[in-house]
């Protein structure tokens, strides 16, 4: 039986390609999600595997957004350009997705063509595929559980701000009494901005803005930079 779960992407790519796929999505009437499934159910998984992929946006191309949560909700943040593409599969990684919607592209040029194959050996051929994809799930269940773990361990933000020191402690997950030297404390922080940046999978805004705010206690406080 199908799953028609659709499953929520987020394909970060260069803005202008993010551009030129919503331009063919207005186009045709569709969504980006639309796109890479037809793209990925008439084609054979190995020919998008090997199309070219437009990668990741430059450090210098960002979007903005105005931030809609936290301590600093209202203000304007520049993230990575971004696509939000559903599809009804979890099997899948970005750079497939990517790949997939450029061959879109490529298609609506002109500058890519290929003959349609019998749908059953397509759809054989993708199952076959597929069955990789299978193996994945069991990794992306621990995954989920370690990304639940990380949201259980991780501090509760404080409603009112970050205001001192014992605050900063309590965020960085240091013991209340205890004396952290300085690189203790750039290590914690690097670790924690890792995990809760907003670029990131389990990215949070108030967290990363409160791990800030503490960063700028502990710097004023032991007087490093």
């Amino acid at each position: 039986m199908q799953n028609d779960t659709k499953v929520s992407y987020t394909v970060t790519c260069p803005s202008s390609f993010r551009d030129a796929v919503l331009d063919l999505a207005k186009r045709k009437k569709v969504n980006a999600g639309d796109i890479a499934r037809s793209i990925i159910l008439a084609i054979p998984f190995n020919v998008i595997s090997e199309f070219s992929d437009p990668g990741e946006p430059s450090a210098d191309d960002r979007e903005k957004v105005v931030l809609k949560s936290g301590p600093a909700k209202d203000r304007p943040w520049a993230r990575k350009p971004r696509l939000q593409v559903r599809i009804p599969s979890s099997g899948y990684d970005i750079v497939f997705i990517r790949k997939a919607l450029n061959l879109a592209l490529a298609l609506d040029r002109g500058d890519f063509s290929f003959t349609i194959e019998d749908k059953k050996t397509i759809r054989q051929e993708n199952k076959n595929a597929l069955v990789s994809s299978e193996k994945l799930k069991s990794i992306e269940e621990e995954l989920d559980k370690m990304k639940a773990a990380i949201a259980m361990m991780a501090f509760e933000p404080l409603p009112n701000g970050v205001t001192c020191r014992e605050e900063a402690m309590y965020v960085f997950g240091f013991p209340p009494f205890s004396h952290p030297d300085k690189r203790m404390i750039i290590n914690r922080f690097r670790m924690l901005a890792t995990i809760h940046h907003p670029d990131s999978e389990l990215g949070s805004h108030e967290r990363m803005s409160q791990l800030n705010s503490a960063m700028d206690i502990f710097r004023r406080d032991a007087g490093f930079h």
